[in-house]
């Protein structure tokens, strides 16, 4: 079987049979498109054409046209699925990808916004009609909820319970988790559920809470044009619906939150993703150090708050 077919064969079975996200089938069908399309200009169509090497080659080509680490890594991934599954099917006898390494990715602290950005942000004036309620609610729920765009995207009005304050999140995976809703983000999503919905839905069915303005279900790339439209207007350039996520979970750190909680409320399978957000800035470790440690404002003696002569022994 030649490469290209392979390749629709494993994305079925990752749609079908592994329940994949379509944003992770789109990710995987893409480097797949790529990888298969870079091994047929080096005549290699069959799987038994395929070795380490040319896997290797490339990947460094992938680095060298400067595609983000990120995509390297994803695009590795794939690549490594690919060939267990024609192994597994019969279609090769071994993988040639089975060692070779995933690309070193630089880790990277996420983007977060302060909680007076935060306030500007939500707290700036919103247009009463429809897509203003609309909008107002997408950026609370984000920073209230800590979603995804594509969990935001993906709400459906019976995934919202606003009297038990809380919402049915669809994460990654297909994996459910319920995440509460309170305050002004319960207040913003009630307001345009109660005045804005309606009048952007028409007579349309459409179970989606977030909807465009011809009805229908609002997409990804809207979201993200709200929000980076609404954080210019406060002049935070290139916000981008991630960082209120990462805002989201960083400020219940700092507030307290104990760290398998934001686990559990991002729908982080594991505890390691959730600790990049223990970046807490040095300032406010030093201001709860010094409202909490009993000695932290310790004199010797003269008042002026600096520490005394050590003595030698």
């Amino acid at each position: 079987m030649e490469l290209s077919r392979a390749r629709e064969e494993y994305l079925d079975y990752l749609a079908v049979e592994r329940g994949s996200s379509p944003n992770t089938l789109d990710a995987y069908g893409r480097d797949l498109a790529r990888y298969v399309a870079w091994l047929a200009e080096r005549g290699v169509t069959e799987p038994a054409g395929v070795d380490r090497a040319l896997i290797e080659e490339h990947v460094a080509a992938l680095v060298e046209v400067g595609l983000a680490p990120s995509s390297v890594e994803r695009s590795v991934s794939a690549i490594k699925g690919f060939h267990r599954f024609m192994v597994a099917d019969e279609l090769s006898a071994a993988s040639p990808a089975a060692d070779v390494p995933l690309p070193a990715k630089p880790r990277r602290l996420p983007d977060v916004i302060s909680v007076e950005a935060a306030s500007a942000l939500l707290d700036q004036p919103f247009a009463s009609t429809p897509c203003g309620l609309r909008d107002h609610a997408i950026l609370e729920v984000l920073y209230g909820c800590g979603l995804r765009a594509s969990e935001l995207t993906g709400l459906d009005v019976r995934s919202v319970d606003l009297p038990q304050e809380v919402l049915r999140v669809l994460g990654k995976g297909s994996k459910e988790r319920i995440v509460p809703i309170m305050g002004s983000a319960a207040r913003a999503l009630d307001a345009y559920l109660e005045r804005g919905r309606g009048a952007l839905a028409g007579r349309r069915p459409e179970p989606a809470v977030f909807l465009n303005a011809h009805g229908g279900r609002l997409s990804r790339q809207s979201v993200h044009a709200i929000v980076e439209r609404y954080g210019r207007v406060v002049g935070i350039r290139g916000l981008h619906p991630h960082t209120l996520r990462h805002s989201f979970a960083t400020h219940l750190l700092e507030g307290g939150a104990d760290l398998r909680v934001v686990q559990e409320l991002l729908g982080h399978v594991s505890i390691a993703t959730t600790q990049l957000y223990t970046h807490i800035d040095r300032t406010h470790l030093r201001r709860i150090y010094l409202a909490a440690h009993p000695r932290a404002n310790a004199t010797d003696g003269r008042g002026d708050g600096r520490p005394g002569p050590v003595g030698r022994s």
